[in-house]
């Protein structure tokens, strides 16, 4: 069996061209975050990465703050299409779903906001695994299951009401749970998931659907609808978030929430789980010390 085709990649393509246009006007807010939050992590980590890749950037945002990261050596950029206008371009154009990535060539390998578009992620997670030296670090952050859990909703509930049915609009996002389990599958060790969730507010529908579209974060599911969403469907969608999702300023809400996943290659020198029964003080002898105090 191939690999499911979930998401169009063409469609993909030219959203990501539309939104490297308008990088630096501010709809890029969530890139932005992302890529100073990678920076901050790697500051805290004591360790050297000679050789560094940012996979599916699609702009220099991440790569600008992985060469500001003192223990960040040489970076690589690779995308799956090359930007035009504003950006520098990729070290390489890939097609992700098959990196040409050498076993054990690089030390760190970071992704923002692109893996969760991938049609076959446990395949890339096990792919980029094979790339990472031991002792390699994966860095990478997904939209989580709660992004745009508003959108989701009203946009379902106005097509039913006014159309009589409903359409795939908003793409599905994975839960952090889930994400952890795949790091373990794929092969990596002390896998870590962690989520941020924020809150960005608007003054309506319409300026949540406008910067969605900037940002290229429109939906390409394959089995979307082909053409736009009906103006009285939008109009109710926008009735009904104004009336459950707005605060008493009458502004609506949107949720981003934001994982991010950390695992190892594995190395001798790294941190090793206990063996059952090896512990020196028994779980009885805690609780009845507990108990007396």
């Amino acid at each position: 069996m191939g690999q499911p085709d979930i998401f169009d990649r063409h469609a993909l393509k030219l959203r990501w061209q539309r939104a490297l246009k308008n990088v630096g006007n501010g709809a890029d807010f969530l890139m932005r975050l992302v890529a100073e939050d990678i920076e901050d992590r790697l500051a805290t980590i004591k360790r050297d990465f000679p050789v560094a890749l940012d996979v599916g950037g699609h702009s220099s945002l991440v790569e600008e703050a992985l060469g500001r990261a003192p223990n960040v050596g040489t970076v690589f950029r690779m995308d799956i299409l090359c930007p035009t206008n504003k950006g520098t371009s990729p070290a390489c154009v890939i097609d992700d779903a098959q990196p040409p990535l050498k076993d054990e060539s690089v030390d760190l390998i970071v992704s923002a906001l692109h893996l969760h578009l991938v049609n076959d992620l446990p395949g890339t997670l096990i792919q980029l695994n094979r790339a990472l030296r031991p002792d390699g670090l994966l860095l990478a952050t997904l939209p989580g299951a709660d992004t745009l859990n508003e959108l989701r909703d009203v946009l379902m509930r106005a097509e039913i009401d006014v159309a009589g049915g409903v359409s795939p609009r908003v793409s599905p996002f994975a839960d952090t749970r889930d994400l952890g389990g795949l790091l373990q599958r794929a092969g990596f060790a002390l896998p870590v998931a962690d989520v941020d969730r924020m809150t960005v507010r608007y003054d309506n529908l319409f300026g949540l659907l406008k910067d969605l579209r900037v940002m290229g974060a429109t939906s390409v599911l394959t089995d979307r609808p082909r053409t736009p969403l009906r103006r009285d469907v939008l109009l109710r969608a926008a009735e009904l978030y104004a009336t459950d999702y707005s605060d008493p300023d009458g502004r609506i809400r949107a949720t981003f929430s934001l994982v991010t996943i950390s695992g190892w290659k594995p190395h001798e020198s790294q941190q090793k789980p206990l063996k059952p029964g090896s512990g020196k003080v028994s779980l009885a002898e805690v609780l009845k010390d507990t108990s007396k105090s």
